[in-house]
This record gives structure tokens, sequence and C-alpha cells, in this order.
């Protein structure tokens, strides 16, 4: 029985490197994969200075996700819609529009996430 070549060794780290390379591009192509970038890096050090539990971390992490996840899909339809339609199209901007609607719906979500987890620890350190 043949292995595919995508299903073999080879393929799969062939795969990761496309990804790798995907965000690398999202990240130097995009000013708010930048700022998404350094909200990540605090964050992360907030949640390691503040001692966060387990559940704490595992919603964060997931939230963090969520972002980045959006702001890829984002990109990638951006990308496209570019590539299918270089010219002005009200359907292309619509869907541009709701793409980048996400995104925001995304970092509003993560922005209450971080409130409420964050919030009484920080709270709790300035009434001392």
């Amino acid at each position: 029985m043949g292995q595919t070549s995508g299903s073999s060794l080879g393929g799969r780290l062939k795969s990761f490197g496309h990804a790798f390379s995907g965000i690398r591009t999202l990240i130097m192509s995009q000013p708010n994969a930048r700022i998404h970038a350094a909200a990540t890096v605090t964050v992360m050090a907030g949640a390691f200075l503040l001692g966060l539990s387990r559940l704490e971390w595992c919603v964060i992490i997931l939230t963090v996700a969520a972002v980045w996840t959006s702001e890829a899909l984002n990109t990638a339809l951006e990308y496209l819609a570019d590539a299918a339609s270089p010219e002005f199209h009200p359907l292309i901007k619509k869907a541009k529009d709701v793409a980048a609607g996400g995104v925001l719906l995304a970092a509003l979500g993560s922005v209450i996430v971080g409130l409420l987890v964050f919030g009484p620890r920080l709270l709790f350190l300035l009434k001392k």
C-alpha cells in the first residue's frame, strides 16, 4: 500500500513549513497582526507575573488563539478577494467588511475575557 507524498513525514514537514510561512506573511504584511503580537506578549507576561490558574491560562490561550485565527482568516480572505477581483466590487467590499468585523468581535471578546481574568487581580494590587 503506497503512501501519497502529502501523508509522508516529508510531506507533513513541508506542510508545517507552509504554515510557518503563512504566519510570517501575516505578521510582516499586516499592521494589526503586529498589534496582536504586542498584545499577546503583554498578556502572556501579565499572566505569568500574576500567577494565573491552569483554567485561567486555558481561557487566555484560547482567547488569544481565537484573535490570531480570525486575523489570519481575514488576511487570507483579503488576499483571495484581491486576486479574484483586483478592481472594486461591492460584494468583495462586503466580504472584507464582514471578515474585519469578525476580527473586531474576537478582539472585543478577548478584552472582556482579559477584564474578567486580570481585573480582580489588578484591583487587588492597586488596593494594596
